[in-house]
């Protein structure tokens, strides 16, 4: 009878902590600053071409190479494109690849932490050594190998990435679990016999968010520029998409010349919205890990 008194008494003191944490993330300069770099560029990804004076894969051999000026922004890049209206809309290819990896990785990796957390033992030993493995070999090396062995597609990047996250995100959530499990109310729930799928997703997960929030958010800055690296590589976003990665694989030959502006702005949106997450990671770290 006290346990169940106990758990009716620490429900609302939860939801007055997850209130308090919404109103310090409200008060975060950090956090703010960072949602509204990282909007700019998710209101860029979803209504871009309505914004841009040019069309972005429109080819002016008469423009080619032009600097900035009050026709052209940013200037032109190698076949005459306007090199502003392709970055506004470059957004779209990372800010689709990025986060829909990152949650796939941040999904599979919770389940897997949870349950290694949760029943601990012979399932925990194995399902950790089997995420040792995949940790010991570096991360480009593990997606550039998926990627030629599935072939260069948004589909397969998505796996990919999402895939190479998995076991990261894994051990961050378990660690989260071990700490939790021995918590008060997850001992009630066992001794009411509770159902191990019930008490890892809706007594233990709901706990844990925090640190699955601050997960996610670090890992989506590594998401974009993953994305844009294997793209300047030539194993991620394929032509003739205007991504940022792609721009900067077939703009840079032209640095040595002292033609900058057509990877100058591409890098710069790369950074700025690495740099927006990351801010919007901090901010969370700060309220949810205080």
């Amino acid at each position: 009878m006290a346990t169940a008194i106990d758990e009716l008494v620490a429900l609302p003191a939860r939801q007055v902590a997850r209130r308090e944490r919404l109103r310090l993330l409200w008060h975060s300069p950090t956090f703010l600053l960072g949602l509204v770099v990282v909007a700019f560029w998710v209101l860029c990804a979803l209504v871009g071409r309505l914004l841009v004076p040019h069309d972005p894969y429109l080819p002016d051999l008469l423009s080619r190479l032009k600097p900035p000026s009050a026709a052209h922004w940013f200037g032109t890049d190698d076949i005459g494109r306007d090199v502003f209206s392709r970055v506004i809309v470059g957004a779209r290819g990372i800010l689709t690849v990025a986060p829909l990896a990152t949650l796939l990785g941040t999904v599979a990796g919770t389940s897997i932490g949870l349950v290694a957390g949760y029943f601990r033992g012979i399932v925990d030993e194995v399902l950790m050594r089997v995420v040792d493995a995949f940790l010991a070999v570096p991360v480009v090396i593990t997606g550039m190998l998926g990627l030629v062995a599935l072939g260069p597609s948004t589909a397969t990047l998505i796996l990919v990435i999402g895939f190479v996250f998995t076991p990261l995100i894994a051990r961050t959530v378990r660690a989260a679990v071990l700490a939790e499990r021995e918590m008060e109310y997850v001992q009630a729930g066992r001794l009411r016999k509770e159902n191990a799928l019930y008490m890892m997703f809706v007594e233990i997960l709901p706990n844990v968010l925090g640190p699955v929030l601050v997960e996610f958010t670090v890992r989506l800055g590594y998401a974009i520029f993953a994305t844009a690296t294997l793209s300047f590589l030539g194993f991620g976003i394929q032509p003739p998409a205007a991504d940022w990665g792609l721009n900067l694989h077939d703009q840079y030959i032209y640095l040595t010349g002292g033609l900058w502006w057509p990877v100058l702005f591409p890098a710069l949106a790369i950074a700025t919205l690495v740099v927006g997450v990351n801010l919007l990671a901090d901010g969370l770290a700060q309220v949810y890990e205080r």
